[in-house]
């Protein structure tokens, strides 16, 4: 052992930690109860660490007490400890776990708990428990002997700017045969934590389902059990009630919302397994990070074995909940989790229950599949490019916002289909306001066809591939050839405006395509316009123009020239056509033409400047000046 391990050794905190204990201590909650449930959380999860690293190692639960977790007040010395007799932790561990936050996106988290008025859910959605103690404390002593070791550490800190780190004393080392002691110093204001009936409300409210004994060791008395220690999910769904099942959720989740679903049910057969899962009715923060886990919990026979077992779909990760096989190996390892057979069956069963869950509350209660829709439908439409076995049930769940209305079904598209519609069509782009005003969609618009409006970026990367629903293709506006002559118009203006005179299309094309050169692929008359001048579009066997764009801003794949659509009876168009051949002013209105189709679609000119000197010649010109 080395002297740095034996002497006490002082450190700071990470700069994310530093200014989350901030927050913490200057109390940003209105409610601060999310300390002991966060606390208690952490502990149940080191016993369940001890009891699957024992199925290897038994010597390590050696001849101690059963799994327990202890809560115990000390109004005289105002301090409140949580015990547990888990794995415990070692020097480096404590460091490494009470010293920093290892996940991503910490920043932004910080940045919203500033933000939020309340931040109840926020905590323990992002694995930062531990520091709520500080709302309550002034002081934090965590005391550590690692299952196996010989070694106990204790951790201080005031929730300044660092913690010191030491070699228990001689008392502390005898006390604890393993497992972890938080010692909370109680701030004046939170003395009422130290009162044995709001402990129990607390744990009654948060933690009941707990799988450990929850002890309460009061000044007075005997010790006595406060929660249920129960595994609910292997209880009966007839015994349950409808607040069970959300006490079982926020603790299994460590949220705060109501779940706007709930999956309960045992698999007999083959495999038998029992899954308790849940839809939450608000975003988690991590929603969207890279790797896309899940957090449903895998048990082998009510034991822990882990949170990344990936039981359910990328597209499902904001499932919470519980699967608990009857027939895995309980020393199965996280190498054997990725090709066990008998896994792979039950995510492939569970996958499709869940799905089939979410059918059923959107048909039997819409309000809350909106709900879920509103917090997750970005997610759940990655499952129709990624799962095409359950493409079609997918595309039946999903609710788009289209020219009719918000939160359409595919299904009630298809309903109000005009004469002769064959298609279900669709306009990609990066936001609804956008896309209303887009001139790509006014020959539908002049036949009352609905339009999807797609802003999600999954959006471009789903439509990409072929798709149908209900033998029903979906059609881009704004990639390929558009034919919409056999549905008749309901607007009369657009009508009349048949009896205008077009451009020569040969003649007009030629002056254009000879005017911007190598700037688009190719230029044609438009059948998608009805009264703006023109419109970019893809080619029909390429990506489309937003996907191309994501792609382009990742630097991934090669951007290429679009398609100019012309509108041949726009005046502008038919000013080209007047025009000398080769003057300035077929220049200057041909590149017009390709420049605002470019910003209608959100995108910059290629020469801001030139555009603004182009336009400002075109205007002058106008005026007779």
């Amino acid at each position: 052992m080395t002297t740095s391990d034996t002497a006490v050794h002082t450190q700071p905190f990470q700069a994310e930690v530093s200014e989350l204990l901030h927050l913490m201590v200057h109390s940003v909650y209105s409610e601060t109860d999310i300390f002991l449930r966060e606390l208690i959380s952490n502990a149940s999860d080191a016993c369940d660490k001890l009891r699957y690293e024992a199925i290897a190692s038994p010597s390590l639960l050696g001849e101690g007490d059963a799994l327990t977790i202890r809560i115990i007040p000390n109004k005289a010395a105002g301090t409140l400890t949580i015990a547990d007799n888990g794995i415990g932790m070692e020097r480096q561990e404590l460091i490494d776990h009470l010293g920093t936050i290892a996940r991503s996106g910490t920043k932004a988290f910080v940045s919203k708990l500033k933000e939020a008025k309340d931040g109840l859910g926020l905590i323990g959605q992002f694995g930062v428990g531990f520091y709520s103690a500080f709302m309550v404390a002034d002081r934090i002593v965590v005391v550590s002997r690692r299952a196996g070791e010989s070694d106990v550490w204790t951790w201080t800190s005031s929730g300044g700017s660092g913690f010191e780190i030491a070699r228990a004393g001689d008392e502390e080392a005898a006390r604890l045969a393993r497992g972890t002691e938080i010692v909370l110093h109680l701030k004046e204001d939170a003395k009422k934590y130290l009162e044995s009936f709001e402990i129990e409300r607390i744990v009654g409210a948060y933690s009941d389902n707990i799988l450990f004994p929850i002890e309460l060791v009061p000044e007075e008395g005997e010790p006595r059990q406060i929660n249920s220690a129960s595994a609910l999910w292997q209880r009966s769904k007839s015994e349950l009630t409808p607040e069970d099942y959300k006490k079982a959720y926020q603790q299994i989740a460590s949220a705060f919302d109501d779940p706007a679903m709930t999956l309960h049910y045992r698999a007999e057969g083959r495999y038998s397994y029992a899954v308790l899962l849940f839809a939450p009715s608000t975003k988690p923060f991590d929603l969207f990070e890279p790797n896309r886990k899940g957090r449903v919990k895998l048990y082998v026979r009510r034991v822990f074995i882990t949170d990344d077992a990936d039981l359910l779909p990328g597209y499902l990760r904001f499932i919470r909940g519980v699967v608990d096989s009857e027939d895995l190996p309980l020393n199965i390892s996280r190498e054997m989790l990725q090709n066990n057979p008998q896994l792979a069956q039950i995510r492939k069963a569970v996958a499709t229950r869940v799905v089939s869950e979410l059918e059923s509350l959107a048909e039997k209660d819409p309000e809350n599949f909106a709900r879920i829709w509103d917090a997750f439908g970005a997610v759940l439409k990655e499952g129709i490019y990624e799962d095409f076995e359950r493409r079609e049930k997918l595309l039946a769940l999903s609710r788009f916002t289209t020219t009719s209305g918000e939160k359409r079904s595919l299904k009630q598209v298809i309903a109000d289909f005009k004469p002769n519609q064959t298609e279900i069509y669709y306009l990609v782009g990066d936001s609804i306001e956008r896309l209303k005003s887009n001139p790509r969609l006014e020959a539908a618009t002049a036949r009352g066809i609905e339009v999807l409006l797609l802003s999600d970026p999954v959006d471009a990367f789903w439509t990409s591939m072929p798709s149908e629903f209900d033998g029903k293709p979906l059609k881009s506006l704004s990639q390929g050839d558009l034919n919409l002559d056999l549905i008749p118009r309901v607007d009369d203006k657009d009508e009349a405006k048949k009896d205008e005179p077009e451009a020569d299309e040969a003649a007009t094309i030629a002056v254009i395509k000879a005017a911007l050169g190598e700037r688009v692929s190719d230029v044609k008359a438009s059948t998608r316009l009805t009264s703006s001048a023109s419109c970019l579009v893809a080619d029909s066997q390429g990506p489309s123009r937003e996907l191309e764009r994501i792609l382009s801003q990742q630097n991934r794949g090669m951007k290429t020239k679009p398609i100019l659509e012309i509108n041949l009876r726009h005046p502008m168009v038919g000013a080209i056509t007047k025009a000398q051949a080769g003057s300035k002013a077929v220049d200057d209105l041909s590149l017009l033409l390709l420049e605002q189709a470019q910003i209608l679609d959100g995108e910059l000119p290629e020469d801001p400047a030139a555009f603004a000197a182009r336009l400002n010649r075109l205007v002058l010109q106008g005026l007779g000046a």
